[in-house]
């Protein structure tokens, strides 16, 4: 597992860990982030009974990742919410050309939670499956972050490196992770 670190250090967040993981292999692509918090820090929803793609999951808590095909400036960004909801971009290049891709129809979430001795520990999953988008074998690069709400200390934007002046999970110079 790989340990993403905020943008910004925020006291609030001094006890807070969250570590990812990425998997490609034969078309499918394997997300895992595992979050360890304050029971009461971070806001986070349960599962609904009927998880579907939805926008903008990213203005609360929502886990994400970033890939692309080493040397392209296309990229695709993959947003997985607590609720199960979730959503895939593709972009043409650094946030252009941004589009649903309509070519990922599910994405397979789960979720376990133990909130004990007031620890909020959370593992979340998902597989999707990239066949007729990408091809299997191909060198992808990419970036795992979260967006973290925190309630009355706002969100917080957590990635295994960040670059430039202001948190953007976009900029391909963050993108340090190589299948």
């Amino acid at each position: 597992m790989l340990k993403l670190v905020p943008f910004q250090a925020i006291p609030a967040f001094a006890d807070l860990q969250l570590h990812a993981d990425l998997h490609w292999e034969d078309g499918e692509l394997r997300l895992r982030y595992q979050l360890q918090a304050p029971v009461d820090l971070v806001q986070l929803p349960g599962p609904v009974s009927q998880p579907k793609r939805r926008h903008e999951l990213w203005q609360t808590t929502c886990f994400e990742a970033f890939i692309a095909v080493a040397g392209s400036p296309h990229y695709w960004e993959i947003n997985l919410a607590s609720t199960e909801d979730w959503n895939v971009y593709e972009l043409d290049d650094y946030r252009t050309g941004l589009k649903q891709e309509e070519r990922v129809e599910t994405i397979t979430i789960q979720q376990q939670r133990d909130c004990s001795a007031g620890q909020l520990q959370l593992e979340l999953s998902a597989q999707l499956k990239l066949d007729g988008i990408l091809e299997s074998g191909q060198q992808l690069e990419g970036s795992l972050t979260a967006v973290l709400d925190a309630g009355d200390h706002g969100l917080s934007y957590w990635a295994l490196q960040h670059r430039g002046n202001e948190a953007d999970f976009h900029r391909r110079d963050s993108f340090c992770w190589r299948s």
